[in-house]
């Protein structure tokens, strides 16, 4: 737990802030009131960044918009970034020449905070199991804040913000990514989970091998008191998990085959722990579809059983969860097809994991920025399991040669995300289900994938109505 002493380290420092979008316009405020001495920087014009100059100058936190780095870092102690801003920027280098400290704003939040931090990193799954575990741990009766890197349409609270809000008292459930792990030094989450490692975000990261270093991040400052919950069926989680310290939970969607482990027996969710068994509620009780929510559900119970969350709790929480925003949720069906939002799913084995899921005859809309993927598992779940395929964005030509590739060719081509729902719904046999499961990025057409989702509820309200 941190003390009031170790929360008051950032006084009388002077803390250059990088990047003004939502990370950095929560961190300034905060440590500007716990006595540094800060400014915000933003390699957009004043213009550009619009009323977050105002904001901030409103709050006395001086502004270097499109600034040199000489101006930024002038007199620095320390440097927050903000997870948008890459390893390698010009800004960064600078810093690291200057021999100026540089942390993530989640290492920050860490320093701050009262509550213990039970923290959620991953490829794929890792809002779900956040949102999940959140719900198990207010189940108990305890204030639960849920925070981090998730965003799910309302669903917006940086770590620094619940840190510095939250009680001694109160549980953060926090979601972290790869980029935020990048940069911490001492951020050690009571319980840690790392729901899988697959390829993705390789335009970022130089290899894959960093990627997978990023996220044993999460573990680097854990010791024998702390708890790090990982996959067993995940060969990088594996390797993550026998070089660790901490205390080790794993799970797996089979029958369980070792101590310390959550897995399914007799169609139920087990966890065993410590010694003791504890039988949670039947498999069929979770209302999200698809294997890979199972492995998420055991990573959010395997969490709460070693944070001491009775069973009741648990398994109230998993019977009442829905899908979350842009995680298969469904729209609404229309001539008796489901369509059915999925526009976070922004890589390859999400897409494939995706459409394993479906238990009917579907018509996939994909495509967006390829972050260096290789598509070709995407082509071939396609070709077993898809009615159609639907491309649109910039990555369209690499998803149909990958599609074509494994002998599928029921594929058309969109303009736009009207264009692509109408094209999908005249696809889509009788009882089927059209699926926005773009596994690409979405900046080419949309802001963020929030935006991309919303505009496919918006195209499926439209087509519902003509």
């Amino acid at each position: 737990m941190v003390t009031v002493m170790e929360a008051c380290e950032f006084k009388d420092r002077r803390i250059a802030v990088l990047g003004m979008a939502r990370t950095g316009m929560a961190a300034a405020p905060i440590l500007k009131d716990l006595g540094a001495r800060v400014v915000l920087s933003d390699a957009r014009t004043e213009e550009a960044l619009g009323e977050a100059v105002h904001t901030a100058r409103a709050l006395g936190i001086p502004v270097y918009a499109g600034a040199s780095e000489a101006e930024v870092l002038a007199d620095a102690d320390l440097v927050v970034t903000s997870p948008g801003i890459h390893p390698d920027s010009p800004i960064l280098d600078a810093a690291r020449r200057r021999q100026i400290p540089i942390l993530s704003e989640i290492e920050v939040a860490y320093r701050i905070s009262k509550a213990p931090i039970l923290a959620v990193t991953g490829t794929n799954g890792k809002t779900t199991t956040t949102m999940l575990l959140g719900d198990m741990i207010r189940a108990t009766g305890r204030r639960c804040w849920v925070a981090g890197n998730i965003a799910a349409d309302a669903i917006k609270q940086t770590l620094i913000d619940a840190a510095y809000a939250a009680d001694a008292q109160d549980v953060i459930v926090a979601e972290v990514s790869s980029f935020q792990l990048m940069f911490v030094e001492r951020f050690r989450p009571h319980i840690g989970i790392l729901t899988n490692v697959t390829p993705d975000h390789l335009n970022w990261h130089h290899s894959f091998a960093e990627y997978v270093g990023a996220k044993s991040r999460l573990f680097a400052a854990q010791t024998r008191e702390d708890v790090a919950v990982l996959s067993a069926l995940n060969a990088p989680a594996r390797s993550i998990g026998e070089r660790i310290r901490s205390q080790r939970l794993w799970f797996d969607r089979g029958h369980c085959l070792k101590d310390d482990c959550a897995c399914v027996e007799h169609g139920r969710f087990v966890v065993r722990w410590r010694g003791q068994e504890h039988v949670l509620c039947r498999v069929e009780g979770l209302r999200l579809p698809g294997l890979h929510n199972v492995e998420n559900a055991l990573a959010a119970a395997a969490a709460a059983v070693a944070f001491g969350a009775d069973n009741d709790a648990i398994c109230a929480a998993i019977q009442a969860f829905t899908p979350v925003a842009h995680r298969m949720e469904p729209v609404g069906e229309i001539g008796g097809v489901m369509f059915i939002n999925n526009s976070m799913c922004t890589n390859v084995d999400a897409a494939v994991r995706s459409l394993e899921a479906m238990d009917r005859p579907t018509v996939v809309i994909c495509g967006g920025v390829d972050k260096k993927s290789d598509f070709a598992p995407l082509g071939t779940a396609i070709a077993l399991r898809a009615a159609g395929m639907v491309t649109m964005g910039a990555a369209a030509d690499m998803l149909e040669e990958a599609a074509r590739s494994a002998g599928f060719h029921r594929i058309e081509r969109a303009v736009d995300m009207d264009d692509a729902v109408r094209r999908a719904a005249s696809m889509a046999p009788p009882g089927g289900a059209v699926m926005l499961s773009p596994a690409c990025a979405s900046f080419d057409m949309f802001p963020d994938f929030e935006a991309r989702g919303a505009a496919f509820r918006e195209a499926v309200r439209k087509l519902g109505k003509g």
